[in-house]
């Protein structure tokens, strides 16, 4: 695709192990919708990147900070995050929250602030989760969702939306139609808006 200068700019972070797995594949039918929509989507795999945990020394908070001092695989997707638009968490569900993978990656967030307390603000936040149990609440994925709303209600994003479901084996989630319809409606939309 073309890049057009009035473009939006989607970053999907992928966070799950697998490439081939159900919010994966949630995430691949937002990206469908976001192209078709117009949108420069680039996606990046959390899994395997170099990301360290946040060390809390606060560097990025002190007057003057340049962002996050730690040097690892987290400083150009720095880059990716502030040029774009709108940003896409797609994580399974482990142990009653997001992977590990996107819960590194959205503490590293919080260095984001070293350029301004508004840099989050006009960001359109979409999340897809998948989980292997029948029910949102008794899988841990409400948890997942509740910490991306309150982290980004906090820094004044805004949540486009969330879609969300169950699903065991490896792509298996790409059976439910109505849900990827939704999850391309998703990308559309953070296209459009």
């Amino acid at each position: 695709m073309t890049e057009k200068s009035d473009s939006k700019k989607v970053l999907v972070l992928l966070g799950s192990p697998r490439k081939k797995g159900n919010s994966t594949a949630l995430a691949k039918k937002i990206v469908e919708g976001a192209e078709a929509a117009g949108a420069n989507v680039e996606q990046v795999y959390l899994h395997g990147e170099d990301i360290a945990p946040c060390q809390a020394c606060y560097a990025c908070q002190k007057p003057d900070s340049k962002g996050c001092v730690i040097d690892d695989d987290m400083q150009p997707i720095y880059k990716k995050l502030l040029a774009a638009d709108a940003w896409v968490f797609a994580s399974p569900v482990y142990w009653f929250s997001m992977s590990a993978q996107t819960k590194l990656c959205l503490d590293r967030c919080f260095a984001l602030l070293a350029f301004g307390k508004d840099v989050f603000v006009g960001k359109r936040i979409a999340v897809a989760m998948s989980y292997g149990d029948a029910d949102p609440f008794v899988s841990g994925c409400v948890n997942a969702l509740r910490t991306f709303q309150d982290a980004f209600r906090y820094v004044g994003a805004k949540m486009a939306g969330m879609v969300y479901g169950s699903a065991e084996e490896p792509g298996e989630i790409a059976s439910n139609q109505s849900l990827m319809q939704e999850a391309e409606a998703l990308g559309r939309k953070l296209a459009r808006e």
